[in-house]
């Protein structure tokens, strides 16, 4: 069953990203696996531009435990990408993404996907709960009826 196809303004965080000539694989097109370092990069970005998260010194981390993209449309160097994120749900200990990828000037996705990550203590690799001031600054980016992309 084909996903619903999600559009620019179902998020509330564009990061841009510049596609690189190492990204395309032999068949001319960005590469599958790709999609995926462009997700993680994304996410990442939210948490450090808009949650204030230190990747070098924050006592937390956060580790993928799962992922999945569809893909609608071929990407290619040279392009620049926007890719969209969303927070599907903020757990305990883990945040949910919903993501995708849009050619610049395009309203629909040309890839989209979801993206988990649960928070650990970045010495013991223990689950830990998210703190509260990331908490607070990741509310604005809660997508309530995030269901509809599934």
């Amino acid at each position: 069953m084909k996903p619903q196809v999600r559009n620019r303004q179902n998020f509330k965080f564009i990061f841009p990203i510049q596609t690189r000539w190492s990204d395309n694989d032999m068949y001319g097109h960005v590469n599958n696996i790709i999609y995926y370092s462009y997700f993680d990069t994304a996410a990442n970005a939210l948490l450090i531009h808009k949650a204030g998260f230190s990747l070098q010194h924050s006592p937390i981390i956060g580790l993928v435990v799962n992922s999945s993209c569809n893909f609608m449309q071929e990407l290619s160097y040279p392009e620049i990408i926007e890719v969209g994120v969303s927070i599907a749900k903020i757990g305990n200990s883990s945040l949910s993404y919903d993501l995708a990828i849009f050619k610049q000037g395009q309203d629909n996705a040309s890839a989209q996907g979801h993206f988990v990550h649960v928070f650990v203590d970045r010495k013991t690799r223990k689950s830990t709960p998210i703190p509260t001031e990331m908490r607070d600054a990741l509310q604005q980016f809660l997508t309530l009826n995030s269901d509809e992309f599934t």
